[in-house]
């Protein structure tokens, strides 16, 4: 099953080739304390946070890491 920004960020961390591509393009995310609170939201939700505007994230950056994240799926 392909990850989606419906995918909650708990499924993806389970997930050790993602997380590798996670730390690829976001050194350390896997193991900051801030991750656990995010466990049960999906990443729409997490992107219309406005800490993630402030860190630059966009949806369209979301969706290259999955992308890369599902081609290892195949």
């Amino acid at each position: 099953m392909a990850y989606t920004l419906e995918t909650k960020v708990g499924e993806i961390l389970k997930d050790i080739g993602a997380v590798k591509i996670l730390e690829k393009h976001v050194p350390g995310i896997s193991k900051n304390p801030l991750v656990g609170l995010a466990k049960g939201m999906t990443l729409k939700s997490l992107l219309a946070m406005p800490q993630a505007k402030e860190a630059g994230i966009t949806e369209a950056m979301v969706k290259k890491v999955l992308a890369e994240i599902n081609a290892l799926k195949k």
